[in-house]
């Protein structure tokens, strides 16, 4: 049983009825669950106003839970970024509190890690994995009581056979019997591109060289994430790194307009702009089969054929 503390530092949660089901749900597992004070506020489309909101966030980190976990996420991280307390927030973690979310909580991941090397999690969020009206996925649901357990060593995951002609290159120019790809020491970080991309050019983006940087997204067609793709390529970003992971990019639609151009077409065009191996198929982004991904750790990435795994246990 973990002390879990949820708090809203981003938008306004507007379905209540997730909500209290995701509670019900982490005490029904045996979780005892600590609800903050404001995180069912509510300021034009944000859980607060921005005071309101780096309160939350002064509190989660001071509450000695086990995990701090989001309500959601949405929007409103980056306009409170200067005046958030990493100090603070660090030092919970030293202490055991380990910082869980997705999708705008990038951004406070990637300052946290900016300004302190903190290690936080990219995982699940209240609302949308734990208070779904259907039963919770169990992959989602494992990989979070690993984390809560201390058990959680790495991840692993099948790429698709598109991946195949780009591992073709690597797998024939690797000794026979050896891995196509094989990654070291190399810090893990990223999250939501859009998020990750407009901290480009601001103390708040880390600067990882040799990484692994893991990229997800949601509601974008794929010409914005080919944009904001160019956008990290462009600023040198995705040249030094080591791999880049890419996760579920969904919930858009095409249109006649687009004539065949699709997220396939960004990823074979990404390919032929960097040397940086591309994969894809990573079990992360808005679905409900999501691994938890330790950003600012040390990994070990190894590619076997079309097996991917992921360390740092």
């Amino acid at each position: 049983m973990s002390h879990i503390y949820i708090y809203s530092p981003s938008s306004a949660v507007r379905d209540k009825a997730a909500f209290r089901r995701g509670v019900k749900r982490l005490q029904q597992l045996g979780h005892e669950v600590e609800i903050d004070e404001a995180a069912l506020a509510s300021h034009m489309r944000f859980a607060g106003d921005d005071s309101t909101r780096i309160a939350a966030v002064g509190r989660a980190a001071a509450s000695g839970a086990d995990i701090a976990l989001i309500s959601r996420g949405g929007y409103g991280l980056t306009r409170i970024l200067p005046d958030l307390p990493y100090k603070q927030i660090a030092k919970a973690i030293t202490k055991g509190t380990q910082f869980v979310g997705l999708s705008d909580f990038t951004a406070l991941q990637c300052a946290l890690l900016a300004k302190t090397g903190a290690v936080s999690w990219a995982g699940p969020a209240l609302g949308e994995d734990f208070g779904t009206e259907d039963t919770p996925d169990d992959i989602m649901e494992a990989c979070f009581d690993d984390l809560v357990c201390g058990q959680g060593e790495g991840s692993g995951w099948q790429l698709p056979k598109s991946d195949l002609p780009a591992l073709a290159a690597r797998r024939s120019a690797a000794a026979e019997g050896q891995a196509s790809l094989k990654v070291g020491n190399a810090t893990l970080w990223g999250g939501n591109l859009t998020v990750l991309s407009s901290l480009v050019g601001t103390p708040w983006l880390p600067r990882v060289k040799g990484g692994v940087l893991f990229l997800e997204d949601v509601n974008e067609h794929p010409y914005r994430i080919e944009r904001q793709l160019t956008q990290l390529l462009h600023a040198g970003i995705l040249g030094e790194q080591k791999a880049v992971l890419l996760g579920s990019f969904n919930r858009y639609q095409l249109g006649p307009h687009d004539k065949g151009f699709k997220l396939q077409t960004v990823v074979d065009w990404l390919r032929s702009q960097t040397r940086t191996p591309v994969l894809t198929g990573l079990p992360f982004g808005h679905v409900p089969t999501k691994v938890l991904l330790p950003v600012g750790h040390q990994v070990d990435l190894l590619v076997q054929d079309r097996d991917a795994l992921l360390f740092w246990g």
